[in-house]
């Protein structure tokens, strides 16, 4: 029996859904460029689904907060409109997490869209928009557009999704290759300036503020026990306010006396953890998630290192471990300091002790 012409149909949209993939997949192994791979993805949904336009919204990796998404890439729609719409990339991001895309049939008058005028002006008739998702997390959105009001079948849902979930994946994979080229640079960095200089104070700035910026944080500090040993310093830091740095001392108890025994303390909400000080300050400085490592100078710790995030989040081992080696390079440039101002003494204590010895003879 001859196969009907739906059928034929089918196994031809199929084949160049297949064909399709294939290419993309080819073409994004020749580029490292999260843009070049999301321009790919973009003109082969539009070729192959043959749309009036496709747009890629990111997240911002420049937002700490990592809530708020930005345009990546897109083909087929004026630049007056894709500027206007992050917000809505942004505000459906949970809808998609439960129900894995959104159809929108008539794009000019669905309740769940804002600026129909500005859709009807751009020739937009329906809207079918994917998550990009890598391990579980949202990194952004694709969305296709049509200039007829159209019904998408399960193939071309099914299509769009692998080309999200596809270009998620590489996107990821360069995000993280970037991540780490910043991590190790700020880590280098720091070894560098610790062996070429003996100026605490600017070693310890230029740490924190490098963490902020490695790692996409709110601000790092440096908080150093004082001689009485019950309340620490704050030597160094960077991201914080003269308002929230004023706020009064910061005793050595609870988290940070866990700290100064040598653990690493993680807190994702500092609102409700027992062990926070400062908690209304916190809140006012927009601190949501703490980090608390231990800085040791040669055997003894000497202070702690404090990670602030304004977004509750939780730290990978990779990011612990790098601060982890950051409060030891801290520290080891303290021990070098220290070292060195007892040679001086030394120095001077054996330059008397030798003047001495000749005005004997």
């Amino acid at each position: 029996m001859k196969p009907f012409r739906g059928e034929l149909k089918n196994m031809s949209a199929k084949t160049n859904y297949f064909q399709a993939l294939s290419k993309l997949s080819k073409d994004m192994a020749k580029t490292k460029n999260h843009l070049k791979i999301g321009h790919l993805i973009v003109s082969t949904a539009v070729k192959t689904l043959k749309a009036k336009a496709a747009v890629i919204y990111l997240r911002d990796e420049n937002d700490e907060n990592a809530e708020q998404t930005t345009l990546a890439v897109q083909i087929g729609l004026s630049d007056k409109y894709v500027h206007a719409a992050p917000e809505q990339a942004t505000k459906i991001r949970p809808q998609l997490m439960k129900e894995g895309f959104i159809y929108y049939r008539d794009a000019t008058t669905d309740k769940r869209l804002t600026n129909h005028k500005a859709k009807k002006a751009e020739g937009i008739g329906s809207i079918l928009t994917m998550p990009i998702i890598d391990r579980g997390e949202i990194l952004g959105v694709l969305s296709i557009y049509t200039k007829e009001i159209r019904k998408f079948s399960q193939d071309e849902i099914d299509f769009l999704s692998i080309l999200a979930e596809r270009g998620g994946a590489e996107i990821a994979n360069l995000f993280l290759v970037q991540k780490l080229r910043r991590q190790s640079k700020t880590f280098l960095d720091l070894a560098a300036g610790i062996s070429q200089s003996l100026d605490i104070k600017s070693i310890l700035q230029t740490m924190t503020r490098d963490m902020v910026e490695a790692l996409k944080l709110k601000a790092v500090a440096v908080q150093l026990l004082d001689e009485d040993k019950r309340t620490l310093k704050r030597v160094a830091s960077f991201g914080l306010s003269e308002k929230y740095m004023n706020k009064g001392p910061v005793r050595a108890d609870k988290n940070m006396a866990a700290a100064l025994k040598g653990e690493t303390i993680f807190i994702k909400d500092v609102l409700t953890d027992e062990g926070t000080q400062y908690k209304k300050e916190k809140k006012e400085e927009g601190i949501a998630s703490m980090l608390y490592v231990p800085i040791k100078s040669r055997d003894e710790i000497i202070g702690v290192l404090v990670i602030y995030s304004s977004r509750k989040r939780k730290f990978s081992a990779d990011e612990i471990s790098l601060v982890t080696a950051l409060a030891y390079q801290g520290g080891l440039a303290i021990s070098n300091a220290c070292m060195y101002l007892d040679m001086e003494d030394n120095v001077r204590d054996l330059k008397e002790n030798i003047w001495s010895h000749k005005c004997w003879f």
